[in-house]
């Protein structure tokens, strides 16, 4: 159970008012002057003194010239997680609110939108605040730690963001590791999952809107930080294609393509997802949006199973659908992954274009930074091809307003809308 006491953000470590100075490889300095926020432990060269996680930590070159400034970790492979570049700055809590204001005013867009109560407010690395994510959900934030290096800034985050409600979430590498001197690392300071670091810990879920239909999302214990927000645009244009449509929508989640599907006019949505938990709260996500004509009047079907076995079985059937969306979870984390991943979205495609009728729509995502979106589009295509279909990608799309990309490794998100004949 998350802890519901608020932690006491004034006793938390403070980074040391000694800041590192750090030397790493000339390839690092590149990399850095390029505005990569990462410098790995095998390109530190030197540092003055060991500090603890959240220590400022600047890097010069060979003639101690001033190149950037970040924050250290001890104990991750990314020993270095960079703010700034080029010409000194001070880092402090004026700073980080600043830099959290830029984040909030690239979405003033979303803000605005009466339609869109919930969406990504600080991108990690691609808004200059890397290892720290921060989602907003009708009036409350959640803020997603993956690495340690925030803890002694948590106060001044919590400030910047100015919401009353303000929920933490910790990444699981990071959940019970040790730092700061304690064995029970952040715990030591009442830092668990799911724990308010300002009000109270919502009792349930929270309702929010996204392009006009209502969705809960579990801040506590539910992925992520309880909705995957960064398929809002590709959901609204399942929504305007899918009038008349019958729809397979596997690795369903809570529903938000299926809902999307019913409410631009779908006559039936099949969804398929592994987690009993998450068909449930897709069900109370249709009862939410009973006052949705489209949503009222489409029929709902799910079933809880592995995607690839569902799709073998219905092909077996040779059930036809005239869309089929397939939004799996990311199949690589690592570069070796790589062409298992590939082979991964290839054997879902194979799987999915003979449920299509012909002329029917697949729309297939990965979340996979490592595939590129030229490897992902020629899969796809190269997939169906062998299936004994042709496909006409009618749009291939990326991200959306609150998911910004600032550097190569931050572009993760590619989504496919095909036509298959």
């Amino acid at each position: 159970m998350p802890n519901s006491l608020v932690p006491d953000l004034d006793k938390l470590p403070k980074p040391s008012a000694n800041r590192m100075a750090v030397r790493v490889t000339k390839d690092a300095q590149r990399h850095i002057r390029s505005g990569h926020p990462w410098v790995f432990d095998g390109s530190i060269e030197s540092v003055s003194h060991e500090g603890q996680p959240g220590d400022l930590a600047v890097v010069f070159d060979q003639d101690r010239r001033f190149i950037a400034i970040g924050l250290y970790d001890p104990s991750s492979p990314i020993r270095l997680r960079m703010l700034h570049h080029g010409k000194p700055v001070t880092i402090d809590a004026e700073w980080i609110t600043s830099r959290i204001g830029e984040a909030m005013s690239i979405r003033q867009p979303l803000v605005d939108d009466a339609d869109t109560t919930a969406y990504r407010l600080v991108n990690g690395e691609n808004d200059g605040l890397p290892g720290l994510v921060i989602d907003y959900y009708a009036g409350v934030a959640v803020v997603k730690l993956y690495s340690l290096v925030w803890v002694p800034w948590l106060k001044a985050v919590v400030d910047a963001i100015g919401v009353d409600t303000v929920v933490l979430r910790l990444s699981r590498n990071i959940a019970h590791q040790a730092a700061f001197g304690k064995a029970d690392g952040p715990v030591a300071f009442g830092l668990v999952d799911g724990v308010a670091l300002r009000g109270e810990v919502p009792t349930g879920s929270v309702d929010f809107v996204e392009n006009g239909m209502h969705f809960e999302a579990d801040v506590v214990h539910g992925q992520k930080t309880g909705h995957f927000l960064d398929q809002r645009d590709n959901r609204r244009r399942v929504s305007d294609l899918s009038m008349g449509t019958t729809v397979l929508d596997v690795f369903s989640c809570t529903g938000g393509f299926s809902l999307h599907a019913a409410a631009g006019g779908a006559e039936s949505v099949h969804s398929v997802d592994l987690s009993g938990h998450a068909l449930e709260a897709l069900a109370r996500n249709v009862e939410r949006n009973q006052d949705n004509p489209g949503v009222a009047n489409c029929q709902f079907t799910s079933e809880e199973g592995d995607a690839f076995k569902v799709m073998e079985e219905l092909g077996r059937r040779r059930s036809k659908f005239d869309v089929v969306i397939v939004d799996p979870p990311s199949f690589a984390q690592r570069q070796h992954e790589v062409d298992r991943a590939l082979r991964a979205y290839q054997r879902l495609t194979h799987l999915a274009v003979p449920l299509l009728k012909r002329g029917g729509l697949l729309v297939q995502a990965s979340c996979s930074s490592r595939v590129d979106s030229e490897q992902f589009v020629f899969g796809v295509q190269s997939a169906a091809g062998y299936a004994g279909r042709q496909t006409e990608i009618i749009a291939a799309t990326g991200h959306g307003l609150d998911h910004p990309i600032g550097f190569t490794e931050g572009a993760y998100l590619d989504c496919v809308f095909a036509t298959v004949n």
